[in-house]
């Protein structure tokens, strides 16, 4: 067997069996929470040949800046999402990439993500969070400003209807909600165009990955319309984050939840969503736990490392 050397740059040590695993294929190098620079000099230094990578915890673009002169030669990342690898510079260069993208048999037991965009529509709708910020702070007990929505009978948009679109329909229709689903390339869609969805529906869920296609296509013009809750547990790119801000400000948008935000790898801070920090808007923010459950992380990690 080959002995690879092999950093892993995402937390894995709360994992149970996944170190282990690992150390049967190769050296293993655990740079869990090292910083850009500092994962740049340790795979210079011991000759890394292989990386293991996850973009929920990655504040960094794995790019030609970390990698020029390395010895690197494959990225395997536990997540099917590829946005956190500049993957056209890899692929110039000749390192492989593996990811989870088209690993149905697995990615078909992981309902996280979609259990979180759920929990997330639940919460904007009756003004959890927010209720629990403001009784806090004002030391009040009023819940007048909080009535919220029932899930039943509400009108609910998908955008994207594969694995976790399918999923996250599958709980609202379980609170009696109607499903309305735009994807193109569905036979299932209900809807022609976004402008149709986001007309008729009361709240809309996000579930497709960033391309040309999708990037920013969640405008003013949709968050304009019918539409008063927004859910975002894909890309932060596939909003236009100011427009968002614009819109709740402007309550034309009641509440926006987001599990991503565009700049995950510079500045997290440069998200025009962070002025609202201490506003009295809904709007809620989780630092991309989508796939993060302890079942749903052990069982991606150690298919993706059986990979090596």
């Amino acid at each position: 067997m080959e002995n690879r050397k092999i950093a892993v740059v995402t937390p894995v040590s709360h994992l149970d069996g996944v170190v282990e695993l690992l150390l049967t294929k190769g050296t293993l190098f655990l740079f869990e929470e090292a910083t850009k620079a500092r994962v740049r000099e340790l795979l210079l230094t011991h000759d890394i040949d292989t990386i293991i990578c996850n973009p929920n915890q990655q504040t960094y673009k794995i790019d030609k800046e970390l990698l020029d002169g390395t010895n690197v030669n494959l990225i395997n990342t536990c997540s099917t999402g590829m946005n956190h690898i500049d993957v056209e510079y890899c692929e110039s260069i000749g390192i492989k990439i593996y990811s989870l993208t088209k690993d149905y048999e697995l990615i078909n037991q992981l309902p996280s993500t979609s259990e979180l965009a759920f929990g997330l529509l639940l919460d904007l709708m009756r003004n959890i969070t927010i209720s629990n910020n403001v009784t806090k702070r004002d030391e009040s007990w009023d819940y007048l400003p909080f009535i919220g929505q029932q899930m039943k009978d509400y009108r609910i948009g998908i955008v994207g209807y594969g694995r976790l679109g399918k999923m996250m329909a599958k709980y609202c229709r379980a609170f009696d909600a109607i499903v309305d689903i735009y994807d193109p390339y569905s036979n299932e869609s209900t809807v022609d165009t976004l402008e149709e969805l986001f007309d008729k529906c009361d709240a809309v869920s996000l579930h497709v990955h960033v391309t040309d296609e999708t990037k920013y296509m969640i405008d003013y013009n949709l968050l304009s319309r019918n539409v008063k809750f927004l859910v975002n547990t894909a890309r932060g790119e596939i909003v236009k984050e100011a427009d968002v801000v614009k819109a709740l400000k402007e309550s034309k948008l009641l509440g926006y939840g987001t599990d991503v935000i565009e700049d995950e790898f510079g500045d997290i801070k440069n998200s025009p969503l962070f002025y609202l920090e201490n506003s009295n808007l809904n709007c809620i923010f989780t630092p991309h736990i989508g796939g993060m459950t302890i079942q749903g992380q052990t069982k991606a990690y150690k298919w993706a490392i059986n990979k090596l």
